[in-house]
């Protein structure tokens, strides 16, 4: 880890896909997000910013195994703690939706207000999914324990069982207007987590679980572009599933993703 953390935008690796129940190779997603990177400039005319002028800094990934869910979690709560220990904002490149969990649990140590903002296709608020409690499909079931159900808030959502829509029309976690957060959250720190599945297949073929009847990529942008001036103090982007390989296209419409949510980290603090 880099002597001086503060104020800067710290990208860590999560390459774990161990809960994968549809097609596996998350675990190659880190790799291509930096692959497809290279595709992309640095300015981005939005947020009239360049990755130049912000403070950046990319941990390599994790050396984890997806066999091993308790060295994984434990090795990213680590990390993901001291980043923020340090004044960094966390940006972990996924990997599946699990490792969000003890990323969020190591930003609530240190933000208690925390409030944890999932754009996605699924609900993943299931309480056990094939007998595991953790998994891809409970995470947000976990975070919402982490957090509060009053501190979750779920856009982009089209899929879920039963209960799980009950549940969350119950606890009140949708958002159907992305300009809405900022009057829900006001100044609270915010932890956004994107499921790359919140995508149409016909943008982003290339994820774990993929979900017709998703956003285009102009419409996911300019939500975040919305997201401005909210107090963003980490995130992640996951469930980048690339082909064998680098992966086709699809790995520069993950990496734009993650270039812009360094933007927001960086105006967020």
């Amino acid at each position: 880890m880099v002597q001086s953390l503060s104020q800067m935008n710290y990208l860590l690796g999560a390459p774990f896909d161990g809960t994968a129940c549809f097609r596996p190779g998350a675990r190659f997603g880190p790799q291509a997000i930096r692959f497809w990177s290279d595709v992309l400039d640095t300015y981005s005319r939005p947020f009239d910013a360049d990755l130049e002028d912000v403070k950046l800094a990319d941990g390599g990934d994790l050396g984890i195994h997806s066999a091993d869910w308790e060295g994984a979690s434990g090795r990213i709560y680590q990390e993901v703690d001291e980043i923020v220990g340090g004044g960094a904002a966390p940006i972990i490149l996924g990997g599946e939706h699990l490792v969000t969990l003890p990323a969020v649990q190591a930003c609530v140590s240190h933000f208690p207000d925390l409030v944890v903002l999932q754009m996605d296709a699924h609900m993943d608020l299931r309480d056990q999914y094939e007998g595991l409690k953790l998994s891809h499909a409970t995470v947000m079931k976990r975070v919402m324990e982490t957090v509060g159900p009053d501190s979750l808030l779920q856009y982009g959502v089209r899929s879920g069982t039963r209960d799980e829509w009950a549940l969350s029309d119950e606890k009140g976690t949708l958002v159907d207007e992305i300009g809405r957060v900022e009057e829900i959250v006001g100044g609270r720190p915010v932890y956004l987590s994107v499921d790359l599945d919140v995508l149409d297949p016909s943008v982003m073929p290339e994820t774990g679980a993929p979900e017709p009847g998703g956003m285009t990529y102009r419409e996911l942008h300019e939500a975040l572009i919305t997201l401005r001036g909210i107090n963003i103090v980490g995130g992640d982007v996951v469930e980048s599933c690339p082909m064998p390989g680098w992966g086709g296209p699809s790995g520069a419409v993950a990496a734009k993703v993650v270039r812009e949510l360094i933007f927001l980290c960086s105006e967020g603090r």
